[in-house]
């Protein structure tokens, strides 16, 4: 439409808050998420280790089975109940949905030159960022903290409101433990995507670096009779933190304070290399 006609108006309709904007690419990018069978398919899967520790916990409640144990405990519902639930529904199930999902959020963007479009709109590169993240971070809570609290709700509701009351730790060491490890998840997961533009290749680089350098940190510590070969390994990482927020009796693979040291570390140099390539242009020379 040309100015001369002044027949253009300026948008009078409502605008979307400034704190939940980076919400508006999660919500387009579900659409595309939510279309594929598989990934449908590997939700349900993701269900049956929460419906089977369900019904672990509610075997001692039920009536024929207290009658055959006649007062005896088949397994105490504690810290460690939960950090084997964390153990398969994070270090498997988030892995395996991380490896496929991750490689396809940024990737596109800067195949198709589209950020851009993105930050020439009020629309900052942190808001970018959490707005990515925030796709795979809901589908994550979705398969480790939100089942696991489910978990723990349902075990206080059958012991009585004494044990949730004097068991708290275990919620907070669910969702603690949880979230500490989707950030991990979701910022290697982005800062791949971001630099390897294949998606399958992105995908195998994301389990390269979990499993492969957890091997090469195994050789170390075996060769050198250590344990510092843990330190390049995530799996060994998590899983110290996991243990020192749920009380566990097992010897830490890592004093507690330098897991949570190499957390952020990790975390920050993923940020790092995400942020050196999103940009919104580049400069080419000739």
């Amino acid at each position: 439409m040309a100015v001369y006609k002044r027949g253009y108006e300026p948008y009078e309709g409502p605008l979307t808050p400034e704190w939940s904007r980076f919400l508006i690419i999660a919500r387009h990018a579900f659409r595309r998420v939510f279309e594929s069978r598989f990934l449908i398919g590997f939700f349900v899967v993701c269900a049956i280790w929460p419906l089977v520790s369900a019904g672990l916990i509610y075997l001692p409640y039920n009536a024929a089975v207290a009658a055959l144990l006649k007062g005896e405990k088949l397994f105490p519902i504690d810290g460690e109940f939960f950090v084997k639930f964390l153990l398969w529904q994070g270090s498997t199930m988030a892995l395996l949905l991380t490896g496929f999902l991750g490689p396809g959020l940024v990737a596109p963007d800067l195949a198709n030159n589209g950020l851009p479009l993105y930050f020439c709109r009020p629309f900052s590169r942190t808001e970018y960022v959490i707005g990515k993240m925030s796709v795979l971070a809901i589908l994550l809570s979705a398969i480790t903290w939100v089942p696991g609290l489910l978990l723990f709700g349902f075990k206080g509701y059958l012991a009585g409101p004494g044990w949730a009351a004097d068991n708290w730790w275990m919620a907070t060491g669910i969702f603690l433990g949880s979230w500490a490890w989707i950030a991990i998840l979701c910022f290697l997961a982005l800062a791949m995507s971001a630099w390897v533009k294949w998606r399958i290749a992105a995908g195998a680089l994301i389990f390269a670096i979990v499993f492969v350098a957890a091997g090469f940190g195994q050789a170390i510590n075996h060769s050198l009779d250590t344990k510092i070969g843990h330190v390049v390994n995530l799996l060994s990482i998590i899983e110290t933190i996991w243990r020192s927020l749920f009380r566990s009796t097992a010897s830490p693979k890592l004093p507690v304070p330098a897991a949570w040291a190499l957390l952020i570390a990790f975390c920050g140099m993923c940020y790092f290399l995400l942020a050196k390539k999103l940009r919104a242009y580049h400069v080419e020379r000739s």
